[in-house]
């Protein structure tokens, strides 16, 4: 079974403002309050691990330990199958020092020229990690296919490129609440909020 969360704070292991956006609406109605590693004065540790868990697993940790609370880790990134699964685990990275998204928006566009597999599927796993080591994993997915040129201003990341089936708004043109009940990060936090905090997210 898994840990409950007890208190009213978290920290969330990012220093990615629209990420902490996100995760802080998520956690909101079940009463906690996020504080970023940033305003915590707590680096991020180098993601040194070879899937979305294992480095949402030391994000949190890591946090956790230095800022004796508890802390919520996302690692999430976009995988597109005809590009053997990149930019996966290295989604950020193609976004440069600079963090410069529509630069990798352009590589996607790029690197997928001449196939006409246009998949996309986010992922995110969110870790939970509590000072004393341990940790809680969840895993939420969206398949959809990728658009060009990007669409919409919302979101942050490959929102603008994003299209979920089903939908006819990209995640950048979504509006936020709608996103924050259909993303894969909201279905990752739906299976912790059912396990760690003792309520269902919707």
């Amino acid at each position: 079974m898994a840990r409950r969360l007890a208190g009213d704070l978290l920290a969330i292991a990012t220093h990615n403002p629209g990420k902490l956006v996100e995760i802080a609406a998520l956690i909101k109605p079940f009463g906690y309050a996020a504080k970023s590693a940033g305003e915590l004065g707590v680096a991020e540790p180098e993601e040194t691990g070879s899937t979305f868990e294992a480095n949402a697993g030391l994000k949190a940790l890591a946090v956790a330990k230095a800022s004796s609370l508890p802390a919520l880790a996302d690692d999430s990134g976009l995988v597109v199958p005809a590009l053997g699964g990149a930019p996966g685990i290295y989604s950020a990275r193609w976004a440069g020092p600079a963090k410069d998204f529509a630069l990798a928006m352009r590589r996607v566009e790029t690197e997928l020229a001449g196939s006409g597999d246009r998949r996309g599927i986010f992922v995110a796993v969110l870790a939970l990690a509590w000072p004393d080591g341990h940790v809680e994993e969840f895993r939420g997915e969206v398949e959809g296919s990728l658009v060009f040129p990007p669409r919409g201003l919302r979101g942050f990341g490959y929102d603008p490129i994003f299209l979920p089936n089903g939908s006819s708004e990209t995640f950048g043109e979504m509006d936020p609440e709608k996103k924050h009940r259909v993303s894969h990060r909201a279905l990752a936090f739906e299976k912790l909020a059912a396990a760690c905090f003792g309520k269902a997210a919707r």
